[in-house]
């Protein structure tokens, strides 16, 4: 029996989505990511007394705080899988998911602050890092506010034909698994660089800079099946958030959370707009 590509697509996604949406997997990778938050903090002491071999000990960091960063890391990895398992459910759920990581590195960017504070932790007098972590924390707090409004406004779209519906979801199926793959290649790559001493990049920019050409396949896939010009539109304001919050992981301090609240701003006003206007003119 030969299979279709729409078919032989939704036969690969499908399990690896249950798979990772199980109760039982979540429990594990939760047990995991406290494990490593252990683990870390553990070998950092045991690397600031002198007790690990020389090829580990260059490697270890020398402050307690990179724990927290390391911890964070590690839930924007499994975020940014989640994403992937959420690209093809709808550009809105998949835009969101993206906003949702947005904050977490916000976030996260605000705790590595911590490194350039004493242990135990005291007020040094420099106002450098205070301020970075005010302007990274209520960016991602106002992120936060921006997309709960978002996640409400999203109203449902009329369904699409079963037939048009299984070849259009089955397509976004194939980006999702390709995606996971180049996921996976860039996580050993960068891995493999760290182990070998080499400088390693921006993992998480250089993904976001994947979804970009992603979401403009995303846009053309779309187009076969919803060719309207709202739809079309609302599709590529959706990419354009991408790009927006892509500038807001290279942006310097202040002008990255300036740049997330902008992004998450517009797609809220995107939002807005279609429903207001365009949603009943669309059969998507």
């Amino acid at each position: 029996m030969k299979y279709s590509a729409y078919e032989l697509a939704t036969y690969a996604f499908d399990p690896l989505h249950a798979f990772w949406e199980n109760e039982k997997t979540q429990r594990a990778v939760a047990g995991v990511l406290i494990a490593c938050f252990i683990v870390s903090l553990l070998g950092i002491e045991l690397g600031r007394q002198g007790l690990l071999p020389d090829f580990l000990a260059t490697k270890v960091p020398h402050s307690h705080y990179a724990a927290v960063g390391i911890a964070f890391t590690l839930v924007l990895v499994l975020e940014v899988v989640s994403l992937i398992f959420v690209l093809p459910c709808s550009f809105a759920k998949s835009v969101g998911k993206q906003f949702e990581i947005l904050c977490l590195i916000l976030m996260r960017n605000s705790f590595k602050e911590l490194i350039n504070f004493p242990e135990p932790i005291t007020f040094t007098g420099n106002m450098t890092p205070i301020y970075q972590i005010l302007s990274d924390g209520a960016g991602a707090f106002a992120v936060f506010v921006l997309l709960g409004i978002y996640y409400r406004i999203q109203k449902p779209l009329p369904s699409l034909k079963p037939d048009f519906k299984f070849r259009y979801v089955a397509s976004k199926k194939m980006v999702a698994l390709l995606l996971l793959c180049m996921f996976a290649g860039l996580g050993v790559w960068d891995l493999l660089r760290m182990l070998q001493g080499q400088p390693t990049f921006d993992f998480f920019a250089t993904f976001y800079t994947i979804l970009i050409f992603s979401d403009i396949l995303l846009v053309l896939i779309s187009q076969r099946f919803l060719p309207s010009f709202h739809a079309v539109f609302r599709n590529s304001g959706f990419a354009l958030v991408t790009l927006l919050i892509r500038l807001a992981l290279a942006a310097p301090p202040f002008y990255n959370a300036a740049l997330g609240v902008a992004s998450a701003g517009f797609a809220v006003l995107l939002t807005l707009a279609y429903n207001s206007f365009y949603r009943t003119k669309d059969k998507t």
